[in-house]
């Protein structure tokens, strides 16, 4: 895929959680909350400031994040289901090798 969001712009792939099964419920996929942790696929080359400068951006692809419920903008390529956000609607970066789909480690 050649995508390469603009300016501040991201492009994330969100991270699924593994389905639960509690008290012997199976919850469908249309009643599950989508997931806040997705794995940054594309940047844009930075914010441009009134002077003309370009700001880089703290994340890179291959990152994992957290991102608020309600950001950014699903788009579909490929038959892959994707979510382009700005950078400042990103909560925060997931280090380390042991974190999971729910953000903890």
């Amino acid at each position: 895929m050649n995508f390469r969001p603009l300016h501040d712009r991201i492009l994330i792939k969100r991270i699924e959680e593994k389905e639960t099964v509690k008290g012997g419920i199976i919850i469908p996929d249309t009643a599950k909350e989508k997931p806040q942790e997705g794995e940054v696929v594309a940047v844009g080359h930075g914010k441009k400031t009134d002077e003309g400068k370009v700001i880089a951006l703290d994340v890179k692809a291959g990152d994992r994040i957290l991102f608020g419920k309600y950001s950014g903008a699903e788009i579909k390529m490929e038959n892959q289901e994707y979510l382009i956000l700005r950078e400042e609607e990103v909560l925060g970066i997931i280090e380390g090798k042991a974190a999971t789909a729910s953000g903890k480690k």
